[in-house]
């Protein structure tokens, strides 16, 4: 197959993917174009990363992340490397800007799940070539980008649809805010005092969501936050690297269980969204997560598109 006959790739505002801060509306907008082509049409694009690697360095457990980066460059022509880093922290043997300077030699891209965010914009900023941050402890960009790419596949628009987020203000509701407020969704955030999001990330999607419509409320009622939902979302109470906190944290968030009574405040057609894993019977109840609600198992799957969409959008030669 020629160059020329490769499907056309949009290129992307930035070299890396850290976080959606650089991404604008119409940069998502592209983002879903190509990951709903690439999921219809998967033929058409099993040679676009002919040849290219991508390195893969975790400090922390994974499957979805694991499984949908090493099968998404393997669908794509490419390869992909694991390299586990959970009993030796990145930067504990080698510095960071080393550690990117070799792997820039070798492969074409790198994606880190990394405990601080530091880190992989250490690796971006020493790496010449394309970052994508697999998860830290202030962003979850592929997560959200996966979500709000589900909820695009069911509703066609997100634009004005509201997504009550009950629980811990962490990773993952950080990206979360920054994709609707970029969209012009609405979104609650339904969470204890003092478990709130960043305000520097609120204060800069408020921005954004001024201009597009978007409202970006957080509440410490759950009960209230749902109302009037079109989709109810919830995560783990304790992260990776918080486990000293669990006991505290369920304590704290034992009011803020998505069960079927607060998915009754809901919309009656609302929709059920975790990230996974879930632990059921705390943050949710499994009659929820099984329900026919829940578009847990959907967002997984679209996990693997959108990484392709991203990869092949920042490792596609030009």
């Amino acid at each position: 197959m020629s160059t020329q006959s490769l499907p056309k790739i949009p290129r992307p505002p930035t070299k890396d993917m850290l976080a959606i801060t650089p991404l604008g509306g119409g940069d998502i907008d592209n983002v879903f174009a190509l990951t709903a082509d690439m999921k219809r049409n998967k033929a058409a694009y099993r040679r676009v990363l002919d040849g290219k690697r991508l390195a893969m360095l975790f400090e922390k457990e994974s499957l979805r992340t694991r499984f949908t980066f090493d099968l998404g460059m393997q669908d794509l022509g490419g390869s992909a490397v694991f390299l586990e880093h959970r009993h030796a922290r990145l930067g504990s043997r080698e510095s960071i800007p080393d550690i990117a300077r070799n792997l820039e030699r070798w492969v074409d891209g790198i994606v880190a799940r990394v405990y601080k965010h530091r880190h992989v914009e250490d690796l971006a900023q020493n790496a010449k070539i394309p970052v994508i941050n697999g998860l830290s402890d202030l962003m979850h960009p592929c997560q959200a980008l996966a979500d709000f790419f589900t909820l695009h596949e069911k509703w066609g628009s997100v634009k004005g649809r509201l997504v009550a987020y009950v629980g811990d203000g962490n990773n993952t509701c950080h990206s979360l805010i920054q994709v609707a407020a970029r969209l012009g969704a609405h979104i609650n955030v339904c969470t204890p005092e003092g478990y709130e999001p960043n305000s520097r990330i609120l204060n800069e999607s408020m921005v954004v969501a001024r201009e597009t419509g978007s409202e970006i409320r957080i509440l410490e009622s759950a009960d209230e936050g749902v109302v009037g939902a079109d989709a109810v979302y919830t995560d783990v109470w304790a992260s990776m690297g918080q486990e000293g906190e669990i006991e505290e944290r369920a304590a704290v968030f034992h009011d803020y269980q998505v069960d079927e009574d607060l998915m009754g405040k809901a919309k009656t057609d609302a929709l059920f969204m975790h990230c996974l894993p879930a632990h059921r019977g705390s943050e949710v109840t499994t009659a929820v997560m099984d329900s026919p609600a829940s578009v847990v198992f959907d967002i997984a799957e679209n996990r693997l598109h959108v990484q392709k969409a991203l990869m092949a959008m920042l490792l596609c030669e030009r």
